[in-house]
């Protein structure tokens, strides 16, 4: 009898051993899938944050490309304004030197003018003297 006690408990502390020892498997199977869990949720945070990332640069870099429109658009304008602005100068330029073309074409006129008066007047003068003449000669 001491013998099947004896065995009993040598049979109950196998027993326990091995539901210990189970025990202490699920409890490591546990703690790895745990650590599995944490990484995969670190590696997803990461990916996330890297997406982000990615997002964040995509948007910077589009931003920076709608300034880079707007300021050749800007030099652009301001081109075609500086063009618009001498090509009005010149014209103003070619109008003014038609107008003083034109004013000394009348200022000639007038000078032509008042030297064929002078002409005349010398001219009459001339035959006036000259019938003076005559007629003091006859």
């Amino acid at each position: 009898r001491e013998e099947e006690v004896e065995e009993l408990r040598e049979e109950e502390v196998e027993k326990l051993r091995e539901e210990e020892v189970e025990e202490l498997r699920e409890e490591e199977v546990e703690k790895l899938r745990e650590e599995e869990v944490e990484e995969l949720r670190e590696e997803e945070v990461e990916e996330l944050r890297e997406e982000e990332l990615e997002k964040l640069r995509e948007e910077e870099v589009e931003e920076l490309r709608e300034e880079e429109v707007e300021e050749l658009r800007e030099e652009e304008v301001e081109e075609l304004r500086e063009e618009e602005v001498e090509k009005l100068r010149e014209e103003e330029v070619e109008e003014l030197r038609e107008e003083e073309v034109e004013k000394l074409r009348e200022e000639e006129v007038e000078e032509l003018r008042e030297e064929e008066g002078k002409q005349k007047n010398i001219q009459k003068r001339r035959k006036f003297q000259m019938r003076k003449l005559l007629k003091n000669v006859f």
